[in-house]
């Protein structure tokens, strides 16, 4: 089989080196890649949301699957183009991505099919936002409704900080076009956990609970990022919380998109607010987790491949899922003043050597190429992955290999899964 991943993240990095160990697999692309897929695969100088660029190349190089790691080709309809000319994709259509790209529409569906989420309201106009987050005080969070690169988020502790955010993404258009409607919603207390789950619109067979760590600094602290790490498996998903996510969120919103006309085929991510057992859905994304990825598919025995082309021909059902029991830690390592404003070209050393330990694996996030080194170029630079018997161990084995690499203004945050450590 030939495969083309689309993306050049961690996330997609992730999806290259699990996608290599497929046996079905002759040729692998990566478009646009990075200098970590391209020890796996060949890149393909053609940017993600470039759906012309990609669909010319899957056609001419007749292209088995194609596997898309990010959102914004999602929301551009790039799965609709695909099928349109007979291509097996992974990943759902433009419709159906809107569960991700407008945050209003996915509180309204959330809303009328009986998923539990904060309560909220949607805004076209920056005044009538901030008369109500006036009404309603503070903390509470500000959302841009569409894609901001996981940006968009404002958790606001007091109430000048969030009529401040509503300005800032309404009026100062701090994320472009995705802050031309806000939604404000009731700020939730609990433990945070992510679900990824395949389906093919009728099966859905959830991979195993992962929590990621958005906040820049330690203790969950400064504002949020892409991501700072993430472990797997997430202790605070007991079995019957698993049991309530399958039954209060992940199928009525498969069922619901499908009652929309918006079949949903691809991988659902869920993003949960967990507290005394319960839970409310604080975001539903339509992709991959990025860091979550790099935790969940290194446990994920089961042929990914075989997974996702019986998603795409619509017989997930006769798949089963087999994961391992083992744990796994991510630590980003970040260039310094991320997520503002950072420097690139910052040389990478001891790569190598991290490389060489045993359950670790070194995911290119922002990463390219200078007279022949490996550089930073971007916000997130990589993503260290380790494995181990438990969390603990893991957690001082990712540290370890995350000590053996260095480039200039290096940042990770140091406590990243201290909060499964407390419930052991």
């Amino acid at each position: 089989m030939k495969i083309l991943v689309i993306g050049s993240g961690g996330r997609e990095h992730t999806l290259v080196w699990k996608i290599a160990q497929s046996a079905d697999v002759d040729r692998l692309y990566a478009a646009p890649g990075n200098p970590g897929m391209a020890q796996l695969a060949e890149c393909v100088d053609i940017q993600a949301d470039d759906t012309d660029g990609l669909l010319v190349f899957a056609l001419r190089e007749r292209i088995d699957l194609t596997v898309v790691g990010p959102e914004v080709p999602l929301a551009l309809g790039i799965v609709d183009r695909f099928e349109e000319r007979g291509l097996k994709i992974f990943g759902p259509s433009g419709r159906a991505a809107q569960i991700e790209s407008s945050k209003g529409f996915s509180k309204d569906l959330m809303a009328k099919y009986g998923i539990p989420t904060a309560r909220y309201q949607r805004f076209t106009f920056s005044e009538e936002a901030v008369r109500y987050v006036r009404e309603q005080g503070a903390p509470i969070v500000v959302k841009a409704d569409g894609l901001a690169a996981g940006k968009g988020v404002l958790i606001c502790r007091t109430q000048a900080e969030a009529v401040e955010a509503v300005r800032t993404i309404m009026e100062d258009q701090a994320f472009g076009a995705a802050g031309k409607e806000v939604v404000v919603e009731e700020f939730l207390e609990g433990e945070e956990a992510s679900i990824l789950a395949l389906t093919d619109g009728e099966t859905i067979l959830p991979l195993v609970a992962s929590q990621d760590h958005k906040a820049i600094f330690d203790g969950d602290r400064g504002p949020n990022t892409g991501g700072m790490g993430a472990y797997a498996p997430a202790p605070v998903v007991t079995e019957a919380v698993a049991q309530r996510v399958m039954e209060q969120v992940l199928r009525p919103a498969v069922d619901g998109m499908a009652k929309e006309g918006r079949i949903y085929k691809g991988v659902l991510y869920a993003g949960l607010m967990i507290a005394d057992g319960k839970l409310k859905v604080v975001e539903f994304n339509c992709r991959f987790g990025d860091p979550e990825s790099q935790v969940v598919l290194p446990l994920l025995k089961t042929d990914l491949v075989a997974l996702m082309m019986a998603v795409a021909e619509g017989r997930l059902g006769e798949m089963s899922l087999e994961e391992s029991d083992a744990s796994a830690v991510c630590v980003v390592m970040a260039s310094e003043g991320y997520p503002g404003s950072y420097e690139k070209g910052k040389r990478i050393t001891g790569l190598d050597t991290a490389r060489e330990m045993d359950d670790v694996v070194v995911f290119h996030a922002g990463t390219g190429v200078r007279d022949g080194n490996i550089v930073t170029n971007g916000g997130r630079v990589l993503g260290v992955t380790a494995m181990g018997a438990d969390i603990g161990r893991a957690i001082d084995r990712a540290y370890e290999a995350v000590g053996k690499i260095n480039f200039e203004g290096a940042y990770y945050r140091r406590d990243i899964g201290a909060k499964a450590l407390t419930r052991l």
